[in-house]
């Protein structure tokens, strides 16, 4: 299924897409329970079998009940609006590490992000006044579903709850300032997260899904997830050694190669221009760009 969270005349809201391209209001009919698309991922299992049943019951096959809404008449959000912990992974592609010239890393390159820095599906990602190297980072966003901690990597996968686009807009000099690279990951608005969350049980293995980033309808970005240093499994199994993961939390897992910054001539996104990012069985994350 595909989750979304979305504003509907003056209220927040999650759900599904359904058959007919709208949308099921889930909050409608749970949200006394589950106001969110992060309390639905924390609930029992009992409580979200409730909510697949609901989505299926009497129309006839999965998600066959009528939508609630057309995609007119609602706004996206990002898919987990209230994440508790954003870790996001540098030099985690093969081909990008060899780009950039850097060694790989003995072990998870790892970073935070906040919520505001980060945009839905549709909104316009912001240059900030402070820099012109505004990059792009098309990348897979793994979404927690079951607490986890100290998990094996051969468990791992059954702790995550979905799989979203995110694009990891960077400003690269601000980045480059120290060997932190924070400052120029974290700028307001300068990234973006969505469309939905594709439900973990749609992807047997994430390594089989395909990345692409476009700036202006020219692909800059191409790869399988299979060219990640650390996997998915990995990643899990090492954050959740050293601080707890929480359902709602998201890991960011890295930036194939093509990015901006390595190219010559570089190449900067700036106002006026359209990214988007494209992942296989998930769908299309595009923001236009605008200066703040």
């Amino acid at each position: 299924m595909k989750f979304v969270s979305y504003r509907v005349v003056n209220r927040e809201s999650w759900g599904v897409m359904g058959t007919d391209g709208g949308v099921i209001d889930l909050c409608a009919e749970f949200g006394v329970t589950m106001p969110t698309l992060r309390d639905y991922l924390a609930a029992s299992d009992a409580d979200r079998a409730k909510v697949t049943e609901y989505c299926n019951t009497g129309f006839g096959g999965t998600l066959g009940k009528s939508s609630d809404f057309p995609p007119s008449d609602i706004t996206l959000r990002e898919p987990i609006t209230n994440p508790g912990k954003i870790f996001c992974i540098g030099l985690n592609y093969r081909k990008h590490a060899e780009e950039t010239g850097y060694p790989i890393p003995p072990h998870p390159l790892i970073f935070p992000r906040w919520p505001e820095s980060h945009v839905p599906h549709g909104q316009p990602m912001l240059l900030p006044a402070e820099s012109d190297q505004f990059d792009y980072e098309g990348e897979l966003a793994v979404i927690i579903g079951k607490t986890a901690r100290r998990v094996s990597e051969a468990d791992a996968l059954d702790h995550v709850g979905g799989y979203s686009c995110y694009n990891e807009g960077s400003i690269r000099d601000w980045q480059l300032h120290t060997t932190q690279y924070l400052p120029g990951k974290n700028f307001f608005h300068s990234g973006a997260f969505g469309p939905c969350m594709l439900s973990a049980d749609e992807v047997v293995d994430p390594a089989e899904l395909m990345i692409e980033t476009r700036l202006n309808g020219e692909v800059v970005q191409s790869s399988g997830v299979n060219d990640l240093i650390y996997n998915v499994p990995k990643l899990i199994n090492y954050i959740s050694t050293f601080i707890v993961l929480h359902p709602g939390d998201i890991i960011v897992t890295g930036t194939p190669s093509g990015v901006g910054i390595a190219r010559s001539p570089q190449l900067w996104m700036k106002a006026g221009d359209t990214v988007e990012v494209e992942i296989s069985k998930i769908g299309i994350l595009s923001n236009p760009i605008e200066n703040e």
